[in-house]
């Protein structure tokens, strides 16, 4: 089946089981979208469903003195699929596996040509990108609010010598910290969110170009460091505004390639049902260091908690 059948599919699916099942989830004082942030784990049997959708583009990027050049519009597409449920009576341990699907386009095609999902090898790039098995745990009994996620990402995607980048010729054992508080009787809440991603495999200097895609291996033997915050406002238990800022930084372990790169975003979220919500972001990386992407990100999400 190709991926744009399979990615409406489990739109579908998703909002399916959101709107027809019964509402049996135990009543609670927050809203889902003010109690189950990233720090909440599920209880046993409780699964969380999410579709996170985004179209990433950029007309400018740094140079390797990290001076600001234009370039022919590029456009990344990125579907990610997490699904985990809740495995311990007392909701400190889950497990949940992700999915990663990838559009790309290259030598100025318009960013929306990425929904065309075709792959030429030329100046398109599309498949199922990667699979993670992860787990999540809340490592202190009465700190509800602090969690950690490790996942292991497998690159299943073809190698192709001389074609487009797709993804990362990576394995990449990742690791989230995530702490929320909320204040001000709950109209507004902070969110932080620590990753360590640790990206390993072979080095592009030693891959063969006849038969190896060279340039999707520059991440190998790195440590991606991105340090998130969120202020949310509240104006309901069921709409929420957010403002966010991230500082990325790809630390170099022996690939001889290092990047960095600040961005700044606004989004929004709306609790459809019990179980079903929505939401949408945009972000913008305002500055970067050595050959980085300059570009924006719009973001379109769809969570079920079932």
């Amino acid at each position: 089946m190709r991926f744009k059948n399979t990615f409406l599919l489990m739109l579908l699916l998703i909002s399916f089981s959101g709107f027809t099942q019964e509402e049996t989830l135990e009543e609670i004082t927050k809203s889902n979208i003010q109690e189950y942030t990233p720090s909440k784990l599920l209880k046993k049997g409780q699964w969380d469903i999410k579709l996170f959708n985004s179209l990433y583009t950029q007309t400018e990027m740094t140079d390797s003195r990290s001076k600001s050049v234009k370039i022919a519009r590029q456009t990344f597409f990125t579907s990610k699929l997490e699904v985990f449920t809740g495995v311990s009576e007392s909701s400190r341990f889950n497990v949940g596996v992700i999915l990663q699907t990838k559009s790309n386009t290259y030598g100025g095609a318009g960013a929306l040509d990425v929904f065309s999902f075709k792959d030429d090898r030329k100046t398109t790039r599309n498949g199922l990108s990667s699979v993670a098995p992860s787990v999540k745990i809340q490592p202190l009994k009465n700190v509800n609010n602090f969690s950690l996620q490790t996942s292991f990402f497998i690159p299943i995607f073809e190698d192709v010598p001389g074609a487009p980048y797709l993804d990362v010729r990576s394995y990449v054992w990742e690791t989230k910290f995530y702490y929320d508080k909320s204040f001000a009787a709950d109209k507004f809440q902070f969110f932080g969110e620590v990753d360590f991603g640790y990206h390993f495999g072979e080095k592009n200097t030693d891959a063969d170009s006849v038969t190896e895609n060279i340039g999707e291996r520059f991440a190998n033997n790195s440590l991606l460091l991105p340090i998130s915050a969120f202020i949310s406002y509240f104006p309901s238990s069921k709409i929420t505004v957010f403002a966010s800022g991230q500082q990325s930084f790809r630390i170099d372990l022996g690939n001889d390639f290092e990047q960095n790169y600040t961005q700044l975003g606004i989004g929004g979220k709306y609790q459809l049902t019990q179980r079903l919500n929505l939401e949408t972001s945009f972000g913008k990386i305002v500055r970067g260091n050595n050959f980085q992407g300059l570009g924006q990100t719009f973001s379109l999400g769809v969570r079920a908690l079932l």
